[in-house]
């Protein structure tokens, strides 16, 4: 139990209904908004809760983020995860970080005495130390460093064999030793090394790290990046990403209040570019998986109808916003097969994703499902441009797009989805004719 009568809790619940009023909460989130002035039945009263709560209701989406909750005399670190359920709202609230006012122990100051330049970062590998004596010696504004990515205080260079020595430092939550780098303010060269900090619960928190001259003898260097180096990326860059990516689409909601429309643009092109990064973080650990000797899914009774509407729901936001519409097939509608829910559900969100991008605003992207003899198969079909004949077996090779100047993928998902396929026991194929769409069959057994 904290002094102010919050409890100390992993994760709290709450649920609202649609007016935004509290109907029900865990102790945590009910001592926090009491705090606020607020109590069940009515609206929420922690403003920056409730913010995310507004924005949620109004995409109608998931959205999560971090958020700094002023309670008492100290400021609470939270994460928000809120989701749109029915006529209500369910939320989440997990972290619960005490901030303090940092205070900087005496050896850091033995150290920073050698010359060497101490920093530190948060989970997100944004700086919220640097030393000050070191860095007024190379010209560089401390103060004005905090708050903002590593990489504008160091340029990282590759190591041997083209690897980053902090990806996998961050990736596997191991000792950061001899990162090249460059510092930004006198192009100086230097070496990085950094312990990983942990949270209470034991989370990644972030990097706490020296530079010392490229001249200094070296740290001992860690074995190259291991072939399974993708096995805990997409957990060390989702969450960075994953808020760059909701405080985008907080500023072009105009959540916070009007935005001048600049602004709105750059936000969406910010949002844009975080999803973009995120899908290539999870192609590349499904390519990692997918490529593995030992690479199996699971063989489970699955309903390939369902599969087809749940993906076309998840994309119906997308399809709406591109002004277009997604026919799926009729909710009573069982088409019964054998295979990996996720897996199947993966690869049709790949397919209709792709046919949404690629057909013309107003047009219709088709879902259909169906047995035919021993297999079953799910079609979707588009009203784009179509595909060349001399394209259409190149499509599911690794890293190649028929057009990359035009607005896409990274060219590995249609690859990935084909060896989900195969690995299920069945097959992705494509139909068409330039100038009148395409159709991609994804074939099971029945």
């Amino acid at each position: 139990m904290r002094g102010d009568g919050i409890p100390d809790v992993p994760v709290s619940h709450a649920m609202l209904d649609a007016e935004g009023r509290l109907v029900a909460a865990d102790p945590a989130i009910m001592a926090l908004n009491d705090h606020a002035g607020g109590a069940l039945g009515t609206p929420l009263a922690v403003p920056q809760l409730a913010t995310v709560v507004r924005l949620a209701r109004r995409l109608g989406v998931l959205v999560s983020r971090a958020v700094t909750v002023g309670d008492d005399d100290a400021d609470i670190d939270l994460w928000v995860r809120v989701q749109p359920d029915g006529a209500g709202t369910r939320l989440t609230v997990s972290g619960w970080r005490e901030l303090r006012p940092r205070i900087v122990a005496t050896p850091r100051a033995a150290v920073i005495e050698t010359g060497d330049l101490c920093w530190e970062t948060d989970a997100a590998l944004r700086l919220t130390f640097v030393s000050i004596e070191a860095a007024r010696r190379i010209g560089v504004d401390a103060l004005a460093l905090l708050g903002r990515p590593l990489t504008m205080l160091f340029a990282l260079d590759e190591a041997g064999e083209g690897a980053l020595p902090i990806l996998e430092a961050v990736a596997r939550r191991t000792p950061l030793h001899d990162q090249p780098a460059r510092l930004r303010a006198n192009d100086m060269a230097v070496s990085l090394t950094a312990r990983i900090k942990r949270d209470a619960a034991g989370e990644f928190a972030g990097l706490d790290g020296v530079a010392r001259a490229a001249d200094a003898p070296p740290a001992p260097r860690p074995v190259s990046m291991a072939p399974g180096f993708t096995d805990g990326l997409d957990r060390a860059l989702r969450a960075p990403l994953a808020r760059i990516i909701a405080h985008a689409d907080t500023i072009h909601a105009e959540a916070e209040g009007p935005v001048q429309r600049d602004y709105i643009d750059y936000a969406s092109d910010i949002a844009n570019a975080g999803r973009h990064l995120l899908g290539l973080v999870d192609d590349l650990v499904d390519l990692q998986a997918v490529e593995g000797p030992d690479f199996a899914v699971e063989a489970e009774p699955i309903d390939l109808a369902d599969v087809a509407r749940r993906a076309a729901g998840l994309l119906s936001v997308r399809a709406a916003n591109a002004g277009v519409a997604i026919a799926r097939p009729l909710p009573e509608l069982r088409i019964p097969t054998t295979g990996d829910f996720r897996r199947a559900l993966q690869i049709m969100v790949n397919l209709i994703g792709n046919a949404v991008r690629y057909t013309p605003e107003g047009g219709v992207v088709t879902v259909t499902a169906a047995q035919a003899g021993d297999r079953v198969v799910a079609i979707v079909a588009d009203q784009g441009k179509g595909i060349a004949p001399a394209d259409q077996a190149r499509i599911f090779d690794k890293f190649e797009r028929v057009d990359p100047s035009e607005a896409g993928g990274n060219g590995l998902g249609l690859y990935i989805a084909r060896r989900l396929a195969e690995a299920m026991g069945g097959a992705l194929t494509v139909e068409s004719v330039p100038g009148e769409g395409a159709r991609f069959t994804l074939t099971l057994p029945a």
